[in-house]
């Protein structure tokens, strides 16, 4: 019981929220790690699986080749970019963690957005080509608007790993909501509190960026959300 009561304690205590390793600056360097990992994930695996999928090339390939991000752990690539990253002068903690980020949100992205564009009804697209659309109106007015509420679930689905998975990126250096959890476990019994804490503010965080995904979607998708 008295773990929980100093977890609340470090929490709701004001100097734990502030200065350079505070849960605020902490909170901050999270988060943008997150969102610059998952908008380069996005960038490499929304295009790259539209494409692909509109033309219909390497159906099976293409997804075996992107999901091996799915098998390699996000722990090697750091442990394998960390020491190129500092003998290369990029510093610290951020690179090898953001790149190991982007490998871990690409497989979501690109394999929900290669499905929802290949998925799209071909009796759709048939009328698209019936009333005379080009290639490019069928994947923007057909496909793209077919495909929005996976591509929508693949983001979600990745931002949400990545803001967990960041974490790991206090093992090598990166000032993050995952220093609480390695200074607690460097503490021993004693840094339990501490531990908890940034498990807590990390879980707290994941679950505030699919809620708010989750909100979101329907804005991108009002045409399946309205109401006759």
């Amino acid at each position: 019981m008295s773990v929980l009561a100093d977890t609340w304690e470090f929490l709701t205590t004001a100097d734990s929220w502030t200065g350079r390793r505070g849960i605020l600056a902490r909170g901050q360097a999270h988060v943008w790690i997150s969102v610059v990992a998952t908008t380069i994930a996005a960038a490499i695996a929304i295009p790259s699986a539209i494409l692909l999928a509109h033309r219909r090339w390497l159906p099976i390939m293409s997804v075996a080749v992107i999901n091996i991000g799915r098998a390699i752990p996000s722990f090697a690539i750091i442990a394998l970019l960390f020491p190129l990253s500092i003998q290369y002068g990029f510093g610290l903690g951020f690179w090898p963690t953001c790149v190991a980020l982007v490998a871990l949100g690409v497989p979501p992205m690109f394999t929900n957005t290669y499905a929802g564009i290949a998925g799209t009804p071909p009796e759709l697209v048939e009328a698209g080509r019936g009333i005379g659309m080009t290639g490019g109106e069928l994947l923007r007015k057909v496909e793209l608007p077919s495909a929005l509420p996976l591509v929508f679930t693949g983001l979600r689905i990745s931002a949400v790993q990545i803001v967990a998975t960041a974490t790991l990126g206090a093992i090598v250096g990166y000032e993050c909501l995952g220093s609480f959890i390695v200074a607690g476990l460097a503490r021993g019994s004693a840094g339990q509190p501490s531990m908890l804490a940034g498990a807590i503010l990390v879980a707290g965080l994941a679950i505030v960026v699919d809620i708010t995904l989750n909100a979101l979607e329907p804005r991108f998708t009002p045409w399946l959300h309205r109401v006759r």
